[in-house]
């Protein structure tokens, strides 16, 4: 059993429930317990570092300081939350003043950051401690036939920190194929879904997702699978309106990748929060259909 400190992000609670009940049911078959971090908060999200930086490095901070107390690994399964974390260390490490200033305000909490936690992504923790060899032995129903578009978004792989490539990300990949299923072809795979521009700028968010859409039918996928809460919201939630701006007719399941193991590790659909997912298709539902007869047959719940 491989032992982390596990920092679950807002969206797991909320918009992506279907995250964090995926990740939660695949950990102890994987052999992973997730220690969910206590007294974690927000992470303070991307765009709050442009209001005021030492406030928002402050949020992060104090996260930060809480996990490096426990001596673990901080996993976070958000590529969002991530970003800020890791952006935050790699910030207070370059910046001794700003670190200064910080350490400064987290006293006021009894708290310290050194400097000595490693941050990683959930998918960083499955291709490298886990290994797709592990998880291909644990695959109970293969996904032999199902096409799937790895998408990384822009956040997993940007900044570079050293766990995949930048534009030809292969980790998600990887991780797919493990569970029998192909990895098709997906030239956008590390382009962005529009993030946050889907409230203030919701024409372009648009655009950009009927490409990305567009991209995975035309090389064959039969879904879509990414591990960031924000673009599986963008690219599920907003089909309908693409379709109708557009006279498009999409209707492509978009599965958290802790979904699409799961469904091949054989857990029950429910467990995996796939009634929250939006879209859905023929292919998809049969695979859903396939797990409830492992419920009804005194399979995992």
């Amino acid at each position: 059993m491989k032992y982390y400190s596990y920092f679950p992000g807002c969206s797991a609670g909320s918009t992506a429930i279907g995250l964090g009940l995926s990740v939660q049911a695949i950990a102890e078959p994987l052999d992973m317990e997730l220690i969910e971090l206590e007294g974690w908060t927000c992470c303070g999200s991307t765009p709050y570092g442009s209001l005021d930086e030492l406030e928002a490095v402050v949020v992060a901070a104090r996260n930060l300081a809480l996990a490096e107390k426990t001596g673990l690994d901080l996993v976070t399964p958000c590529s969002s939350c991530y970003v800020t974390l890791n952006g935050a260390a790699i910030h207070l490490e370059d910046h001794p003043e700003l670190k200064r200033q910080v350490n400064e305000a987290l006293a006021v909490a009894n708290l310290e950051y050194h400097g000595n936690l490693r941050i990683r992504h959930l998918v960083d923790v499955l291709l490298n401690d886990v290994t797709p060899e592990v998880i291909a032995s644990k695959v109970q129903q293969g996904l032999n036939g199902l096409k799937v578009a790895p998408y990384y978004g822009c956040q997993l792989v940007r900044p570079h920190y050293g766990s995949d490539d930048t534009e030809f990300p292969q980790s998600l990949d990887l991780l797919v194929e493990s569970l029998g299923a192909e990895a098709v072809p997906y030239p956008l795979k590390a382009r962005c879904c529009g993030g946050a521009l889907i409230i203030s700028e919701q024409s372009l968010a648009l655009g950009l997702i009927r490409k990305l859409l567009d991209s995975a039918v035309r090389n064959g996928a039969q879904c879509i699978v990414t591990p960031c809460p924000l673009c599986q919201t963008n690219l599920d939630a907003y089909q309908s309106q693409v379709n109708s701006k557009f006279k498009t007719d999409y209707n492509l399941p978009i599965l958290f990748v802790s979904q699409l193991i799961g469904l091949a590790l054989g857990i029950a659909s429910n467990s995996l929060g796939l009634n929250t997912n939006i879209a859905r298709s023929v292919t998809i539902d049969r695979l859903i259909k396939e797990r409830g007869r492992l419920d009804n047959g005194g399979g995992k719940i």
